[in-house]
């Protein structure tokens, strides 16, 4: 039946009022609009291979945000290469994208000064740090090191012939944890035989093919296999011991260090006020919903919360503090 003029008039205007009514909780119900924590199209770039720190930090993130229901569809997807500065390099190229974010952390400051890279982390948009963590020293189930007395006791009388595998390029936290370890025990950086990979992933696949003597990693990235028995924990590098871990402090081995690993997200420079805030705000709603505080407990990382300025100033004295371990390490 065709309406008449007289009346599709009124209809049509009950239908938009309905529209009105009933647009706004439609709008704002679930996925994060009634907080405003919603970015549609947003990416979260990991700049190192899939199973490394960086990749497990951002898949836990996006997941524990979505769990929540303070966002949905984030993409995270992998672009490695020179430890964290492809990546990097990418993040900067992006100026102004308000729907870019990047995983990253100690690695990518080092990286940074030991590639000489064109980008720094100056350049970028500070949104928030998440944890730390310490490193461990981890050996397949089959070498033949039950402790690590027996280790350093090799490499001080050998260094070059043990090859020393870690998650990050020259200036990364896997590789000064070890540097630091060979100063501490009397055997010159220079003469240490470091090996990196981009990421605890493709370091694993060498601790437990014996392709390196011993790897040193973020704990959190190896549990599964330390749980599993293939990887046997030789020492940790926090100032205390870790719950659930048979492994000493490296202080407990004779040996004065301590060193933690940190990571955070950074965004592309150029973002306006309101995108670095809407992003600080859904970093922030994240860390405090219990998907989140579940995933640090049980990955034995360490709340180490801290956004925006702050954490840009935390930046730059990391920068800072690596620039000057390289150099007193005369490396």
């Amino acid at each position: 039946m065709r309406l008449s003029p007289r009346l599709r008039t009124p209809l049509a205007l009950f239908s938009a009022a309905l529209i009105v009514l009933l647009g706004p909780p439609l709008l704002s119900s679930g996925s994060g609009s009634a907080t405003g924590t919603h970015i549609p199209g947003l990416r979260l770039m990991v700049p190192n291979t899939p199973g490394g720190g960086y990749d497990i930090t951002a898949r836990t993130a996006a997941k524990s945000a979505e769990d929540a229901d303070l966002s949905r569809n984030i993409e995270v997807f992998n672009l490695p290469g020179a430890g964290g500065t492809v990546g990097l390099s990418r993040l900067v190229a992006e100026r102004g994208n308000g729907k870019l974010a990047m995983s990253m952390g100690l690695g990518v400051v080092g990286a940074v000064h030991t590639n000489h890279a064109p980008s720094t982390l100056a350049d970028t948009t500070p949104i928030a740090r998440l944890t730390q963590e310490p490193d461990i020293v981890v050996v397949a189930k089959g070498s033949k090191y039950r402790d690590f007395d027996e280790l350093v006791a090799d490499w001080r009388d050998k260094p070059g012939s043990l090859p020393v595998g870690g998650g990050s390029s020259p200036g990364g936290p896997d590789h000064l944890a070890p540097m630091l370890m060979a100063k501490a025990a009397g055997i010159a950086p220079k003469k240490v035989n470091y090996i990196p990979y981009d990421g605890g992933g493709e370091l694993l696949a060498s601790v437990l093919g014996g392709k390196v003597a011993f790897g040193v990693s973020g704990v959190g990235e190896y549990l599964d296999q330390i749980e599993a028995g293939e990887l046997r924990v030789l020492a940790v590098t926090s100032e205390k011991r870790l719950p659930g871990l048979d492994a000493p402090t490296l202080k407990e081995s004779g040996l004065d260090v301590s060193f933690t690993n940190w990571r955070g997200i950074v965004a592309p420079p150029g973002l306006t006020d309101t995108e670095r805030d809407k992003l600080i705000d859904l970093v922030t709603k994240m860390h405090a919903s219990k998907q989140w505080q579940e995933a640090v407990r049980r990955n034995r990382w360490t709340d180490a919360f801290m956004t925006g300025d702050e954490f840009g100033r935390f930046l730059t004295a990391q920068d800072k503090r690596v620039d000057t371990v390289l150099k007193e390490l005369g490396l």
